[in-house]
């Protein structure tokens, strides 16, 4: 069995797995509630039984209480009205043959006794409204369950293999859509990275060709010179020139190879830094005021947590012409390298105009690049002489001045007294 088909089962057992637990979770959640109508009827049941707390002894003794107060005649004790007793039904004289269906007790009553029956019946009208309200509350947890099994479990389930796939490289299955409003946002996202890891990686491997055949090509191309240096080293080396002009004439032709040489070089080295970054800009019109908006909210918690104060001038509304989500990168390496070689104290955004551009100044506290360095640092994997100890590649300014130039901008930098200035221009729409 290949690994891929064993990482296969062990997920589909992992899944298995946490379904297993999910349908326990269920069945666990309804016993309870069903053990909470349970022990809700029982205490209810309990609470209200005629025995407990001996219910109608109270009422009993309410009423007796009321003939000695009143000190009622017989006739007025048997024509009591007792309907506001929840468990007293009559009151007669007691007699030992009298056939008594209700239960009763006997008292004595102005010395004689009566017997005041009593009922043990319950209001089932209440528990039954009870019950039937917890039952409903079951049903609604039994739908609610199954509702997030089936919109959010199981969709959850089918995607959970999705950046496992992508991290492989397998970019050529599409997504399957989800109508699901908790992931088919998600879904639909995920087949744009999908689609823009696919688009990259054939425009990688077509760059990879055309890197290739250039250099196949300029080596093919050098090996003609070469072998001609070559050639005119041996017979110099052995003597062939015995004349000051024949030596000349070889040094000449020597000399001439090797500068073609120089520019097959020349032109390897160029390619190279010119194209082995893929910056694409999709030029369109953005405004100013969301670049500003973005960078703060981004950045404000995280400088917050390094006690470094941010600080972002208000601009006027403005429409800017390039790639919103390119000056935003442009914006953010300058910020990343405003927080990594200043000294941390502060950073300053502000803007400015001039003709028919905006100014945009990020500017931080402290600055140990030397003057003589500041014409190279947009310059590929050029690092200055203040990174020591600091990770970096040495491209993030040189992807911004490139960037900026796809958007018809520019950017430069200087250097103020403690303190490290990066504007960036960008043309006004």
């Amino acid at each position: 069995m290949s690994l891929r088909n064993q990482i296969t089962l062990l997920q589909s057992g992992e899944w298995d797995i946490a379904l297993s637990k999910f349908k326990v979770f269920i069945f666990l959640i309804i016993l309870v509630e069903l053990l909470i109508i349970l022990i809700g009827n029982g205490v209810y049941l309990y609470g209200n039984s005629p025995n407990s707390g001996k219910i109608y002894r109270v009422e009993a003794k309410r009423v007796i209480d009321n003939i000695e107060d009143n000190n009622l005649t017989e006739e007025e004790i048997l024509s009591l009205d007792l309907s506001q007793y929840e468990t007293l039904v009559g009151i007669r004289v007691f007699d030992v043959s009298d056939r008594i269906k209700n239960d009763y007790l006997v008292e004595e009553i102005n010395g004689k006794l009566y017997c005041i029956e009593y009922s043990k019946s319950r209001d089932f009208g209440t528990l039954i409204y009870m019950n039937v309200a917890l039952l409903v509350m079951v049903v609604v947890t039994v739908v609610v369950l199954i509702y997030v099994n089936n919109k959010i479990i199981k969709p959850f389930h089918s995607m959970s293999n999705l950046s496992y796939e992508l991290a492989k490289g397998n970019l050529s299955t599409p997504v399957k859509e989800e109508k699901s409003r908790f992931f088919g946002r998600f879904m639909w996202g995920m087949d744009m990275l999908r689609e823009k890891l696919e688009d990259n990686k054939a425009k990688e491997l077509e760059f990879q060709k055309e890197r290739k055949t250039l250099i196949l090509s300029l080596s093919h191309d050098i090996k003609t010179p070469l072998s001609s240096i070559e050639l005119y080293s041996k017979a110099m080396s052995e003597g062939v020139y015995d004349t000051p002009e024949k030596m000349d004439e070889a040094l000449g032709v020597i000399s001439k190879n090797v500068k073609e040489i120089k520019g097959y070089v020349d032109e390897i080295v160029k390619t190279s830094r010119e194209d082995f970054l893929n910056l694409e800009v999709i030029t369109g019109e953005f405004y100013l005021s969301d670049i500003m908006r973005i960078t703060k909210e981004y950045y404000k918690d995280k400088l917050s947590s390094l006690h470094t104060e941010l600080k972002v001038d208000d601009c006027l509304e403005c429409l800017i012409s390039g790639d919103q989500n390119r000056m935003v990168e442009v914006i953010q390496n300058i910020m990343e390298n405003a927080i990594k070689y200043g000294d941390g104290k502060w950073i300053h955004i502000w803007v400015d105009e001039e003709e028919d551009c905006k100014l945009i100044h990020i500017e931080n506290s402290g600055c140990t690049l030397k003057e003589e360095e500041l014409p190279n640092i947009f310059d590929s994997f050029y690092r200055g002489t203040n990174t020591n100890n600091i990770k970096g590649s040495g491209l993030g300014l040189y992807i911004c001045r490139n960037l900026m130039r796809k958007m018809d901008g520019d950017i430069y930098a200087n250097i103020k007294p403690e303190a490290f200035c990066v504007t960036v221009v960008a043309r006004k729409s």
